[in-house]
């Protein structure tokens, strides 16, 4: 029987060696790389083509939301259970709509990280109990129902260039780590801004910040 083979995606190493030594513990799993970041993440999923890769939310450069959306876009058989401490209602959301697999909190780690990636492998969605609550309160009207999120109307890129500003990286650090040219960058940082009704990068970083991109 073949390994269920896994990539860890933290920007902790003690976070990434603890999961990998739990992991261990286990035939049937095998980890078979590490990432720091988001950008990590999408190029160790492009080498070594996991069955799961275990996301962490906020990284440096990428974070986790923005290297899901691109993992998948790359390879839609890879699955992506988040592993974080985050449970607030915008990310679970966020996520849930990029198309991840499942979403568990850190303080969690043993038995249900088990159970979450046996799982997500059957091709179940698997949900930490006190997550499940906050999406079924919201699919039964308890959470008030709001207009379209202004944030799903950006297109992918423009969703990376929000927040890489957002953390205060000039646009030639941007066009490096994304592999595009400034002028690129500066047309995504226009458009998002236009899109969001924003005029200067202070007004982003509030956006940012507010809408929980970034912590």
């Amino acid at each position: 029987m073949s390994k269920i083979r896994v990539i860890i995606a933290d920007d902790h190493s003690l976070v990434r060696e603890g999961i990998a030594a739990f992991l261990k513990c286990y035939d049937n799993i095998e980890v078979i790389a590490e990432a720091s970041d988001g950008l990590e993440a999408i190029e160790k999923t492009k080498q070594f083509h996991p069955d799961i890769v275990l996301m962490d939310v906020a990284m440096p450069k990428l974070g986790g939301l923005e290297a899901t959306v691109e993992i998948i876009k790359n390879d839609p058989s890879v699955k992506i259970l988040v592993l974080t401490q985050y449970d607030d209602k915008e990310y679970i959301l966020r996520f849930l709509k990029a198309g991840v697999s499942g979403y568990l909190l850190k303080k969690a780690v043993g038995s249900d990280l088990m159970s979450a990636i046996t799982a997500v492998m059957a091709g179940e969605t698997y949900l930490y109990p006190a997550i499940a609550s906050k999406v079924v309160d919201g699919f039964l009207g308890k959470e008030p129902k709001s207009a379209q999120d202004p944030y799903d109307l950006l297109t992918d890129r423009e969703k990376q260039v929000l927040k890489l500003v957002a953390e205060g990286h000039s646009h030639k650090e941007i066009a490096e780590m994304l592999s595009i040219s400034p002028k690129t960058v500066i047309a995504h940082q226009t458009n998002l801004c236009e899109k969001l009704g924003l005029s200067k990068k202070a007004d982003i970083i509030k956006y940012a910040y507010s809408n929980a991109i970034i912590k």
